[in-house]
């Protein structure tokens, strides 16, 4: 049996008791017993799944300090930060068992059989959404909580009835037991299979490359880097049958600064872009990297203000001593390129610890250089001057897919606002005004995804209520008997409250087949 250990995030040192490294075997095992449990847990009502995912939320409440306590340890965030965390994975899993309850996800659709119609008659259709299968999901390391064993990706396909995997990351494999072992009593207490969650556990790349080549797997989460999802990808590709990875990956976030925001107030905003820069020392997936600016009056101040903050800013501990090594060479590549200038620099501390980093272009450098363009995973960033206009909607076209971009305008802009906005539409899955990218609010309306590289499908976001339907696919249903039909197809059940699409107009209650409430 393979053993390994939990790592103190600031020390970069082992601690704890030794772990048990899952293999290929329990790999295999966990893969079986989830699909073993999937016909019965997708077989639950809206009821009964809704309740398991708030028993999920009450335990991982139930574990109490002990998690948070973990987490630090492990990840080197502040008690703060994962209390909030905290709270954010117990908020969505409860949203979703409100999606859930109110079964719109269904997307319930029935054409009435038209037997006159001339010159061919309709059959009588009906159409659900069903959950894909077993889904393997990768715990994230910059939100060993959010993004880990009970984030998103596992609340998201549980709400659809998909049985969930997951591979734990191991820079915080005790914070990933401790929620494993929550969800696993919900499971129990619920009554529900026991393969319904499987939790792995183990530093290799073979337990992940094993999990999504397994034929059982069905779909993909994944929170990381480009090379990681992309190498899933890859695997996921090569199989038999393939099958959908659903990856959100690199992202530099570019922060638009147009000319009356920035006359009016470029010191505030120097200060409030290094604020979010540093959050969490960089590590976040939506961290402003690539500021954008037409030259002008109040970039100089804009310039002032964020060079003296990333001066004083202290270095703070990273989530590992890899992402660490990484951010120094990301640093490193940034400096060495033709063009550009290191503004300031903050102490950049150990092997543990990085400090914020600031550099400066001009729009033609950029243009000529794409490594400017990719992601360094940490509090860095780089200032590209345009000349006008032109120049800036240049820079954005070239740019790959990104999680969001901002800007910042005042009503003298917004003109060149909406000239811009459709090129936004075009690189991004979330567009913001006045504030800041560091920030992902857990409700309907958000999308957190975005074109290649941001994720490996725009279609699709992995925040928010519309991430249950990744792990959803439909089925119709032609001239099926009531007695055989899923009972929310039946007409018995079209009185539950559910909406459905009936021949084309959409309802609650009985619908026009037995007296509609059309909406």
């Amino acid at each position: 049996m393979t053993e390994f250990r939990s790592v103190v995030a600031e020390t970069g040192q082992p601690h704890g008791e030794l772990l048990k490294a899952d293999g290929l075997a329990d790999v295999a095992e966990a893969c079986a017993k989830a699909d073993a449990a999937f016909d019965t847990y997708r077989a639950t009502d809206r009821e009964t799944r809704a309740a398991f995912l708030e028993r999920i939320a009450e335990a991982i409440l139930g574990v109490g300090d002990a998690l948070i306590e973990a987490a630090i340890t492990e990840s080197g965030l502040p008690r703060a930060r994962l209390e909030g965390e905290r709270g954010r994975t117990v908020g969505q899993l409860r949203m979703f068992a409100d999606v859930v309850r109110k079964g719109q996800w269904q997307q319930l659709r029935i054409d009435p059989a038209l037997p006159d119609r001339q010159p061919l008659p309709r059959p009588d259709l009906r159409l659900r959404m069903i959950p894909v299968g077993p889904v393997a999901v990768f715990g994230a390391s910059n939100f060993p909580l959010a993004f880990s064993t009970a984030g998103g990706d596992t609340a998201s396909a549980l709400a659809a009835g998909c049985p969930v995997v997951v591979k734990g990351h191991p820079a915080h494999p005790v914070t990933g037991a401790l929620v494993a072992g929550a969800i696993s009593k919900a499971v129990a207490a619920c009554g529900l299979p026991e393969g319904v969650f499987q939790h792995l556990a183990g530093p290799s790349n073979d337990l992940g490359a094993s999990l999504v080549q397994d034929p059982r797997i069905m779909a993909v989460g994944f929170t990381g880097s480009r090379s990681g999802g992309l190498a899933l990808a890859r695997l996921a590709q090569s199989r038999a049958a393939p099958i959908p990875v659903y990856a959100e990956m690199s992202s530099i976030n570019p922060v638009l600064l147009l000319p009356e925001a920035l006359r009016a107030r470029g010191e505030a905003l120097g200060g409030a872009f290094v604020g979010s820069l540093t959050m969490g020392a960089g590590q976040f997936c939506t961290n402003p990297g690539l500021i954008l600016a037409v030259e002008g009056e109040g970039l100089e101040a804009f310039i002032a203000a964020a060079t003296g903050a990333v001066t004083g800013a202290s270095p703070q501990t990273m989530l590992t001593t890899g992402i660490r090594d990484a951010y120094a060479r990301g640093v490193a590549t940034l400096s060495g390129c033709p063009g550009v200038e290191m503004l300031a620099a903050g102490e950049q501390g150990d092997a543990t610890h990085g400090g914020a980093v600031l550099f400066q272009t001009t729009a033609e450098a950029f243009l000529a250089n794409k490594a400017m363009g990719h992601e360094v995973f940490g509090a860095s960033s780089i200032i590209v001057r345009c000349k006008d206009e032109a120049e800036l909607a240049r820079i954005l076209s070239g740019l790959e897919g990104q999680l969001t971009a901002t800007l910042h305008m005042d009503e003298a802009d917004e003109a060149m606002a909406s000239r811009l906005l459709p090129l936004l539409e075009r690189k991004v899955g979330r567009i913001l005004a006045n504030g800041w990218p560091t920030g992902v609010e857990v409700c309907h309306a958000m999308v957190h995804g975005g074109p290649f590289p941001a994720t490996s499908d725009p279609r699709t976001t992995s925040v928010g209520s519309l991430a249950i339907d990744r792990f959803l696919r439909p089925v119709s249903y032609q001239n099926i008997a009531q007695e055989v039909l899923p009972e929310e197809l039946r007409d018995a059940a079209l009185a539950d409250g559910a909406p459905r699409l009936i021949d084309g107009k959409l309802t609650l209650g009985s619908g026009p087949i037995a007296g509609a409430v059309e909406v």
